[in-house]
């Protein structure tokens, strides 16, 4: 029996739809840049003191596109929205990539809203050093291709081996142009975000990033850690772009270890 199910939030005369699972704790994820994978070897093991509350990104197929929404910063702010009429803030966070973007412009723009907050391998701070992997230049194969270091670890081929169904082609393509329509200039970063994290504080933070990341360079945890320098880091060795699949024992290890912290 499945651990999870879909249930829809309506919030401002939109229809979000929402994966909900688990059970204890509220936790609340958001999925990356390509979109929500699917319930995980990880989701399974936190699900057993946490309750998930997923959002599936408004114009990624599920969700229909909010047209007002034209940047990452309009797209906490309608999070933020559904957060409190859902009455679930302060609420733990995990956000991946383009997800954690949003969390950080959420938690910029109202630290009340998580009480805990664990982004992995962030978007939304120009880097240090280095640069953002342009996924939108390439095809959608060398864009997946590229979020891991090894291509044969199971959980990456159950996402997303095999041949691409037309279903699954056009549900990354969705992700993609509205991917491209609220982040493409600066690409995948806001330059004032980092200003205005500066003033947040008293939420608990982690920073995780797997070493082989050919997405998101070390340089953009650099930067986070510049602007919240409370935030812890750990980093997951051999581990590209989705340490939770690739080592999901660790990061496990490593979620468990800071939201019960």
């Amino acid at each position: 029996m499945a651990n999870w199910s879909e249930e829809t939030v309506s919030v401002g005369g939109t229809d979000l739809v929402v994966v909900k699972g688990g059970a204890g704790r509220p936790l609340l994820m958001l999925h990356d840049e390509l979109g929500y994978p699917g319930w995980m070897t990880w989701n399974e093991a936190l699900a057993e003191d946490h309750e998930f509350r997923i959002p599936l990104q408004p114009g990624f197929g599920k969700t229909p596109r909010l047209e007002w929404i034209r940047s990452y910063r309009d797209l906490g702010g309608f999070y933020a929205r559904v957060l409190r009429e859902i009455r679930l803030s302060p609420i733990d966070v995990i956000a991946f990539s383009a997800g954690g973007y949003i969390a950080a412009e959420m938690i910029a723009s109202d630290p009340s809203l998580f009480s805990r907050m664990m982004l992995v391998a962030p978007m939304g701070l120009k880097p240090v050093e280095g640069e953002i992997f342009d996924f939108l230049a390439v095809t959608i194969r060398t864009a997946v291709l590229q979020t891991v270091e090894d291509s044969e670890t199971p959980e990456f081929g159950r996402i997303y081996g095999g041949e691409m169904t037309p279903e699954q082609f056009e549900l990354f393509e969705d992700a993609r142009t509205e991917t491209a329509r609220i982040g493409w200039e600066p690409f995948m970063y806001n330059p004032s975000l980092g200003h205005l994290l500066e003033g947040v504080t008293g939420v608990p933070t982690q920073l995780v990033w797997g070493d082989k990341d050919a997405v998101v360079p070390r340089g953009c945890i650099e930067a986070y850690q510049k602007a919240m320098p409370s935030a812890t880091v750990v980093e997951i060795p051999g581990a590209g772009h989705r340490p939770e699949i690739e080592n999901a024992e660790a990061f496990v290890q490593a979620a468990r270890a800071f939201l019960t912290a």
